[in-house]
């Protein structure tokens, strides 16, 4: 195999991450490989420190080391429009917040990054930052609008619309859309450069368990639906809807939009390298071919 431990791989536990990894792990034997289930944030963190050696991570924090990492092709967490779990909730007139203080959550950084990218030249604008752990009424307790991501972001829109709170939300993939003209990924998949070079079957079996997962669960959504309704709540309409509205390839129009964020992160100073995407190459296909 070429370590001495299993090849660890990482899972944002994130239902919009759910169609990538549902099938994947019957394919991936235990003695070879590990599944570890954490928020974005640490990810980003344990692939850093050598910790985990593949994960589904948050497009930024690629961005900050992709010199030191690969991306598995075709794999992303993306979306053309509304996104639904990336979500901006203000208790005082958009004008306010603008001039305002923004709480932020501190799971993940490509959506704070994106909020300070819509802000600072879509807006015009430049309100206060405050991170804080994701808990809307906490967060609008100590500012006038608060940033959600992921379930905590779609359970927060359900209570909003059900006990009539009278928040105003903006999808920061809409308004991304709206303003570019393009969609915005907000996952990706990584590998270690290291882990690619010691061990490029393994990483191979790993690109294929994802990708012949993400296949499956596209081509029908309902055990996903199922799952969602059971674990997070909600009707099957609304998951049907929110699993159609994502997209988990990342072709040439996804990758466009990513670089022209990065382009934007780097520009404003919040991103303090340029960013060259790189991707492993699988060569198991063409080994087999040849034999």
């Amino acid at each position: 195999m070429g370590t001495d431990r299993p090849i660890t791989v990482g899972r944002i536990d994130y239902a919009n991450v759910w169609p990538i990894f549902h099938y994947a792990e019957q394919q991936l034997p235990a003695d070879r490989f590990r599944i570890e289930k954490r928020v974005p944030a640490a990810l980003n963190l344990a692939l850093r420190q050598g910790e985990i050696d593949i994960t589904s991570m948050s497009s930024f924090a690629y961005a900050e080391h992709a010199d030191n990492y690969l991306l598995l092709p075709d794999l992303s967490v993306s979306a053309k429009g509304r996104v639904n779990s990336i979500l901006l909730f203000m208790k005082k007139p958009l004008e306010q917040v603008l001039q305002g203080r923004i709480a932020m959550t501190a799971t993940s950084a490509t959506s704070v990054i994106l909020l300070k990218i819509l802000m600072k030249l879509y807006y015009q604008a430049e309100p206060s930052y405050v991170t804080m752990e994701p808990a809307l009424d906490d967060m609008l307790a100590e500012a006038d609008a608060a940033l959600l991501i992921g379930d905590t972001a779609i359970h927060a829109a359900w209570a909003n619309q059900e006990n009539d709170k009278g928040l105003t939300v903006i999808d920061l993939g809409e308004l991304w859309r709206n303003w570019t003209g393009y969609g915005m990924t907000f996952a990706l998949v990584a590998v270690r450069k290291e882990i690619a070079v010691r061990d490029p079957e393994s990483v191979s079996d790993v690109l294929h368990a994802l990708t012949a997962s993400k296949e499956r669960s596209l081509r029908d959504l309902t055990p996903l639906v199922e799952k969602a309704c059971t674990q997070l709540g909600g009707e099957p309409a609304y998951w049907h809807r929110y699993f159609n509205e994502l997209h988990y390839n990342f072709g040439s129009d996804e990758q466009a939009g990513l670089t022209l964020y990065f382009d934007y992160a780097h520009q404003l100073g919040l991103l303090p390298n340029e960013v060259e995407m790189r991707f492993f190459e699988d060569h198991t296909a063409l080994k087999v071919k040849n034999e």
